[in-house]
């Protein structure tokens, strides 16, 4: 049986699916991703920090104005559509056969394909919060503001607005973590796509599967390809579309 087949199968016979997904599933939707090629990491900056050092908890706090221009101009995709992997994910979960997306991604594409369980380890960009008085902005409100103003300041208060994404040398939000492990560990398959696993704590969270079927789907070999049940090493999204 081909791998495709052998996948078809798992989740045919599947009750409780979680997925766990990286950059990967977002890259067809025009999104980059942070360590390849012609990721985020790796582009050419006239300035004197790294694209890593950009999105850090230091350069939020102590050069606010670089941090939100390379923000706005790499993390931010507003007209980014759901691919084929986003909108396979939520027919499963409307079959009954998903019960969580599990995502490092901090764009909202799985909910715009229909996905209602979304759990986002590093965050969302829109949802943006005042550190001063505590209003929320949602992404359209915190681009409007963004027009006027190098750093985005409250309306109401004049605080600094924050993006509530996951930025290095900060935790992830300890609620969401919880139910993430909850989720896998209750899970008889879990499926991760688009991620080499070597972003941590995320990584992490497959320590908790004690299902039956892991399933990795990654363009490129990953250090756990030994460690699971199926490896595919094609985009998800070519992937899925195989799929009934």
């Amino acid at each position: 049986m081909d791998k495709i087949n052998l996948l078809q199968k798992i989740i045919n016979e599947s009750k409780r699916i979680v997925f766990f997904g990286g950059a990967g599933v977002s890259t067809e939707s025009g999104i980059p991703d942070f360590r390849s090629a012609n990721g985020v990491y790796n582009l050419k900056l006239d300035r004197n920090f790294s694209p890593e050092e950009l999105v850090s908890h230091t350069m939020y706090e102590k050069y606010p104005e670089e941090f939100y221009d390379f923000y706005k101009k790499h993390l931010i995709y507003p007209n980014a559509k759901p691919n084929f992997a986003h909108k396979y994910l939520a027919r499963l979960e409307q079959d009954g056969k998903l019960t969580a997306v599990i995502t490092q991604n901090i764009d909202c594409l799985h909910e715009m394909a229909g996905s209602k369980n979304v759990l986002k380890l590093h965050g969302t960009v829109d949802s943006n919060t005042c550190v001063r008085c505590g209003k929320k902005y949602n992404l359209e409100k915190f681009l409007k503001i963004c027009e006027t103003e190098s750093i985005p300041h409250c309306p109401e208060c004049n605080g600094i607005i924050k993006p509530d994404v996951t930025l290095y040398e900060e935790a992830p939000d300890p609620d969401t973590f919880r139910k993430a492990i909850n989720e896998i560990s209750k899970a008889d398959t879990l499926i991760i796509g688009g991620t080499s696993l070597i972003v941590y704590p995320a990584a992490s969270l497959i320590h908790y599967f004690q299902g039956k079927n892991l399933i990795l789907i990654n363009k490129s070999k990953t250090e756990q390809d030994n460690f699971v049940n199926l490896a595919i090493h094609e985009s998800i999204g070519e992937v899925f579309k195989k799929l009934k």
